[in-house]
This record gives C-alpha cells, structure tokens and sequence, in this order.
C-alpha cells in the first residue's frame, strides 16, 4: 500500500489556499465585468461558477451518504446544511487535514501491515478521502476553470485588447487544468492497490500531455466562436452528445444511484469535449487514437474555413500568433501522448525500472484489499 506523505500534505495545504483564492478570483473577475458595464459576461462566468459548486456539492454529499450507510453512527444531520450552503468541499478538506496529519507526521506505516492495522488504516482514510477531493477537482475544472478560460480567450481575441494580466490569467488557467488532472491521477492511483506508483517523469510527460492536447483544442474552439458564435455552440452541443452516448454505452457503475449515474455521464460528456476521460479502466488505444484523429481534423478544418471564409483575417497578428499556438501545442501533444503511453505509462515505466516486483504475499494482500466507490473506474 502507498503512503500519504508530508510531501502529500504540503500540496493538501497548497490545495486548500489555491481553492479560497480562485473563489475570491472568480468573484473579483465578475465584479470587474459588472463595473464595466458587461453584465453578461459577468453573470456567465458567475452561472459557471455557480453550475460548478452545484454540482460537486451534489456528488460530495451522495459519497459522504454511501460512506456513512451501514455504520453505527450514521450521517450527521449537519451534513446535508453544509451542503446546501455550498460549503460541503470545506469539510472535506478537515477531514483531509485530519487524516493527513496523522498519517504523514503521526503514524509510522509497516509495508508488509494489514490494512486493518491503525497505521494502514490512517494511511488508506487519507488517501481516500484526498482522491475524493482531487475527484471533485476535476468536475470543477472542467464544469467552471474551462468554460471560464474559453469566454476569456474570446474576449481577448474579440476586442483585441493586450492585458499583460489578462494573459497571465489564461496560462495560469491552462497549467491549473492540466495540474488538477495530474493531481488527480497521481492520488487515484495511491487509492487502487493494483496501480502502479506515478513518477516523477511520467507525470511531466503526462503532464505535457494534457496541457498541450488542451490548450490546440481550447485555441480551436474560440478561433470558431470568433467566427460564429452559433457554429461554436452546435459543435460544443454535439461533442456533448457524443460523449455522453459514449459514457453510456460503456455501463459506467460509478454511483449507487441510478440518478446520480446518469449526471456523472452528463459531467462525463462535458469533460470528454476537452480532453480524453477513460472512465472504464480498460485499454483505450483504440478510442484515444480515434478521439485525437477527430480533434486534429477539427483544428485543421477550423484553420483552413477561416482561410476560405475570411481570407483577410490571416493578415491579422492575432490570427496568426493563436493559429502557429495551435497547430504547433497539437503537434507537440500529440508527440507526448504518444510517448506516455509508449514509454511513461506507469505499468510500463515500473516494469522498465523493475519497480513492480511483488513481494512474497503482497499479491494476496492486494485481492482483500477494499478500494471502495473507485473499484470500477480509472482515468488513463
């Protein structure tokens, strides 16, 4: 089993103050809009935001029920108020606090331990429940940092205004995705005993990865957006649909609830319209390699309709700055996604350095191992 370490808690106290920080940003950003004048841009970042916390506010309190089913103490009743005023995530992160301070600073794990022994045990509450948050991390991400990253782009490139902190604001916004996404995987994989450990070089190069694949995709669909507004909406609502049929036709079994299953496939097709989501935890060379062959062809055909359409716009600095930034970002993710899994990919990385060795019943611990809500789901 894998330890939560003091590294692990420092980025845990990193986390919390990036989250009150962005709330305070995200606020900031929509006053300024509101002082200007541009109320609509204000109430859609806010609608973001708030769709956002709705959300992740839903699934926090459906695992924090199927978590208290069947123990003696029950859900507290506060739970669900917490809940209700938006502030279900904050005690999340107590209880990571909690268990992570125990486990980093208090308990001395024993490798060849059982998982029922109180080390493993506060090692196995920490993991877990900083997996949830990270889980959590990814839903907002892509139901409010995206959407809000993409308005923002189309603005910039809409009144052509050269903001050094506007620009700054969009890296910062591209790196926090792709971060949340590494972060996310690096504990999912700490929660599943049968995972191998995430690396140091893998998750740059994983890293890489994501950043560049989704920053050519974001480029793309604001050059469309600049182009037709409506064009960029049936696509995005089209893109929706395909993964969400997707989701479907996988048999997702992630919530207990049938409900609560079909808006984990409704989050699921949105975050299948920016980046690849393999919500099985089975091989997917063959969907990947499909899913990044449609977005290279988009990103070209969206370059080459604005060639033909509006042959004039070329000329323009902006046009030609956003269009080297995409093809050059696809190129050079795509150079990385296929290096990851080729030569990164934990399974194959750990096999390389011999670092997937059993020990001698390691191999039976693993199969009594309980790996809760995220037994039948793995993001590659």
């Amino acid at each position: 089993m894998m330890k939560f370490t003091k590294q692990n808690f420092i980025f845990l106290v990193s986390g919390i103050i990036i989250y009150v920080v962005d709330i305070g940003v995200d606020f900031w950003v929509a006053s300024k809009y509101f002082c200007q004048g541009q109320y609509c841009w204000g109430i859609l970042l806010l609608c973001f935001r708030g769709l956002s916390s709705l959300i992740t506010q839903v699934f926090s309190y459906e695992w924090f029920k199927n978590d208290w089913e069947g123990t003696d103490t029950g859900k507290p009743k506060w739970i669900f108020i917490v809940h209700l005023f938006q502030c279900g995530i904050f005690i999340r992160y107590w209880f990571a606090l909690k268990y992570g301070c125990q486990a980093a600073f208090k308990q001395k794990s024993s490798r060849d331990a059982s998982e029922t022994d109180p080390p493993n045990f506060i090692q196995k509450q920490a993991i877990d429940v900083v997996t949830d948050i990270n889980m959590l991390r990814v839903f907002k991400t892509f139901l409010e940092t995206t959407p809000q990253l993409f308005v923002q782009i189309y603005i910039l490139m809409e009144h052509e205004k050269n903001n050094f902190c506007q620009y700054a604001a969009i890296i910062m916004s591209f790196c926090g995705i792709s971060f949340s996404m590494v972060d996310y995987q690096t504990s999912l994989r700490k929660s599943l005993p049968d995972k191998d450990e995430f690396h140091v070089l893998p998750k740059l190069v994983y890293l890489l990865y994501k950043l560049l694949t989704i920053t050519s995709w974001i480029l793309s669909i604001s050059l469309i957006t600049l182009l037709s507004v409506r064009s960029s909406v049936i696509l995005l609502i089209f893109l929706w649909i395909c993964g969400f049929t997707w989701a479907l036709k996988q048999h997702t079994t992630f919530c207990k609830s049938r409900k609560m299953e079909y808006l984990y496939r409704t989050v699921v097709g949105i975050i299948l319209i920016f980046t690849f989501f393999n919500i099985k935890g089975r091989k997917t060379k063959v969907c990947i390699s499909i899913y990044y062959a449609t977005h290279t062809v988009v990103t070209l055909g969206i370059l080459f309709v604005y060639m033909f359409w509006k042959p004039s716009i070329i000329k323009e600095i902006h046009f030609t700055i956003v269009s080297i930034l995409t093809i050059l970002s696809l190129l050079l993710g795509i150079i990385f996604l296929v290096a990851y899994y080729r030569h990164f990919h934990p399974t194959a990385y750990c096999r390389a350095q011999a670092c997937s060795d059993e020990v001698d019943g390691e191999a039976g611990q693993k199969d009594r191992v309980k790996i809760g809500r995220f037994q039948n789901f793995i993001m590659q």
